[in-house]
């Protein structure tokens, strides 16, 4: 039985059903998070609510509501809804499914046809053929197809599948989201824990909020196990204390409140340790954080800013270093991906170090503000538009690939446009070699 074998309904209230399945929501609005694609007034939303949803497939971390929203929509639209999951379903299972769809369509008298919906869980686990079994039917409207798929699309999905479908991102949960689905869980009576007299202590209930790392599903089915483990009192109340929630997530309470003075104070010294050039400590801020359940993404935006904050041109490749670890969190999860985040971290905290791109950004920032825009110069206007050489456009251009190593002075902004340099190269690593270089320009 999977997800959609029973009524929706009759799932939700099973007395023997997991805690995260009776606790999903019933309608859009009962759904925690993704404001961004699913909001009021979102596309993804309008279409749902219209029933005209178009294929689609949804991406994210497990735990984010990916295969709750195919639920929902399962429950509220007209169309014939079918659900395959990839870890068990093969070419059979997708042809049986296009055949279905392909008699409704001729069964349908006059009008217009009966769409099928076409879920299909782990789509990412669909070799090629698979998904090639998928393509004309999808673009001929056979079925309109959902993906759901915790890998990155662009690595796991064929191309032609990719382009005849709207990828939807979808992001862990936030803290808030988490935290108001356990309140939830613990207050409802009807499917949640209110009937065993749940309470917890408060830290108890931060430390699931903290560890679940905004995976919804993770969160419900610790509370569920901590919650049975708990020994009832003499009222028949069971209180889950903050060691029953350690053993729930497998994970010890550090001294880490991410609301709190705490976590800034974490955050601060990792980037200041890798400001420091002090690759050890900055190693340490770093599985300190992991172990306190902070969100791996959160930390690898810390060490991409600081890649060009702190690094910038000195050593341009710890840009590429950085967004390469935080490309391989997304690709392959942890643990395995601590090892190129650590990678990153040491790179960033051994190059040397120039914040000469920040006081670029800051005064460029400075002058839009602050001084009137400036026209174009007429030399480097654009020809390509009818009448513009008429009006002189590019008149006067000197194309540097015409000169001596690809350089000639010339002005590039109007007079009175920029009120100092902004960019002023230091003597540190790579960016000594461009200082070296832009003396020379300016004095040819």
């Amino acid at each position: 039985m999977n997800l959609f074998d029973q009524d929706p309904e009759e799932r939700a209230t099973a007395v023997d059903a997991p805690l995260a399945a009776r606790m999903r929501p019933r309608t859009l609005d009962e759904f925690s998070g993704q404001s961004e694609i699913l909001g009021p007034g979102k596309i993804l939303r309008r279409l749902i609510e219209r029933d005209e949803l178009r294929s689609a497939i949804f991406f994210g971390p497990p735990g984010c509501g990916k295969s709750t929203l195919a639920f929902l929509i399962a429950k509220q639209t007209k169309s014939h809804f079918e659900t395959l999951s990839a870890v068990m379903a093969g070419v059979a299972d997708v042809r049986k499914a296009i055949e279905g769809a392909k008699l409704r369509r001729q069964a349908a008298s006059g009008g217009e046809p009966p769409r099928t919906i076409l879920f299909i869980d782990e789509i990412h686990r669909f070799n090629k053929g698979q998904q090639d079994a998928l393509l004309p039917h999808v673009e001929d409207g056979t079925v309109i197809l959902i993906g759901a798929t915790t890998e990155n699309p662009y690595f796991e999905l064929n191309g032609p599948l990719l382009s005849r479908s709207k990828l939807f991102r979808f992001e862990a949960l936030g803290e808030e989201d988490i935290r108001g689905l356990l309140v939830r869980a613990l207050t409802n009576a009807e499917i949640g824990l209110a009937s065993m007299k749940v309470s917890m202590e408060p830290a108890a209930l931060d430390h699931l909020v903290t560890a679940a790392g905004g995976d919804a599903r993770f969160a419900l089915t610790a509370l569920e196990w901590a919650a049975l483990a708990a020994e009832p009192d003499d009222t028949g109340g069971r209180q889950i204390s903050i060691g029953l929630a350690e053993e729930a997530v497998q994970h010890r309470v550090l001294l880490y409140d991410k609301d709190g003075d705490q976590h800034y104070d974490i955050v601060s010294a990792f980037i200041k340790s890798m400001r420091g050039s002090d690759p050890d400590a900055a190693i340490y801020w770093l599985y300190r954080m992991l172990a306190a359940g902070e969100d791996p993404k959160f930390i690898m935006r810390r060490v991409v800013i600081h890649a060009s904050e702190d690094v910038g041109m000195a050593d341009p490749q710890a840009l590429v270093v950085a967004m390469a670890a935080a490309h391989a969190l997304d690709f392959i999860g942890l643990p395995e991906a601590e090892i190129p985040m650590t990678q990153a971290v040491i790179h960033v905290a051994t190059a040397p170090k120039s914040n000469s791109v920040v006081v670029a950004r800051e005064r460029a920032k400075k002058d839009i503000a602050e001084r009137p825009p400036t026209p174009v110069p007429i030399h480097l206007r654009s020809t390509a538009y009818k009448g513009a050489a008429k009006l002189g456009h590019g008149a006067g251009y000197k194309y540097p690939h015409d000169f001596p190593g690809a350089h000639v002075p010339q002005s590039y902004v109007a007079e009175g446009a920029m009120s100092e340099p902004y960019y002023e190269p230091k003597e540190q690593g790579y960016e000594a070699k461009l200082a070296a270089r832009m003396e020379k320009w300016n004095g040819a």
